[in-house]
């Protein structure tokens, strides 16, 4: 589905059916170097379960129009633009990674207009190691590789996403490389998601002004967000924590755990 959002084009994967703004509505919020196509199990599950699934592309990313934009809060408070969008009221928001600090935030700045908040890999702050910041700004595809290497738990994961006999490793390594290579001409995606996930300051302030049920789902294995780094932001949002087993890329390794998570925070 395409939607015209500040006179630019907006792509949201609405789960393989057509979507119906009088639904309750769930945003997907990819992380960094990602499009929509993380969320698509979760995305299917919810449209036909009940739900107005929208699976974002970010701006300069994929399917929607660039330019990229240059923080956290401008991009929180596009994501409520594509609500006005889509004609939507309010929505849970679900975002991983880069897209939790975008979810986060955009339920601190229109409380009104988010029902649930689900943060999945997620940590505050979100830093980013200068190695990782030059890697990414120097040499892309070894910074890439090295992230793919660090989001999952194992070299051996069980095949199960999208469907049995697909390699997450290769998965990984190609999406991050297409959306790196479609970003805006001239543009650095890669550099620029990681920049703006260093950069973001406000976590904890942001988790104070939340009003809504928070969840949290976190990799017991995850080594670019590490689940002990949330234990003040949980506090904060007086967030119920899911643990589940595996790395960063939970959508990928335990896409059954992530979706019984999702269920209990839509409940």
């Amino acid at each position: 589905m395409e939607l015209s959002v500040h006179g630019r084009r907006a792509y949201a994967y609405t789960g393989g059916k057509p979507f119906n703004p009088a639904l309750p509505c769930v945003v997907f919020l990819h992380g960094a170097l990602n499009d929509h196509s993380v969320w698509n199990l979760l995305a299917r599950w919810c449209a036909h379960h009940g739900f107005g699934a929208l699976a974002l592309d970010q701006p300069g990313h994929m399917r929607s129009e660039g330019p990229l934009l240059p923080d956290i809060e401008s991009l929180a408070d596009w994501t409520v633009a594509v609500l006005d969008a889509a004609g939507v009221a309010q929505a849970a928001l679900v975002g991983h990674s880069m897209g939790s600090l975008i979810a986060l935030e955009a339920a601190a700045r229109h409380p009104q207009r988010v029902s649930r908040l689900v943060m999945v890999g997620t940590a505050y702050p979100m830093a980013v190691s200068s190695s990782l910041l030059d890697a990414a700004e120097q040499r892309p595809q070894a910074g890439m590789d090295m992230v793919n290497a660090f989001s999952l738990s194992t070299w051996a994961a069980k095949p199960s996403y999208p469907g049995p006999g697909m390699w997450l490793h290769g998965g990984g390594r190609q999406l991050m490389a297409q959306v790196q290579a479609h970003g805006p001409q001239g543009a650095n995606v890669f550099r620029h998601d990681f920049g703006l996930c260093n950069a973001y300051a406000h976590g904890h302030e942001a988790a104070d002004a939340v009003r809504c049920p928070a969840h949290l789902v976190l990799g017991q294995a995850d080594q670019m967000t590490p689940p002990k780094l949330t234990r003040e932001l949980a506090q904060r949002l007086r967030a119920t924590v899911h643990r589940v087993p595996g790395g960063h890329s939970i959508m990928t390794e335990q896409p059954d755990a992530l979706l019984a998570a999702l269920r209990a925070a839509l409940a």
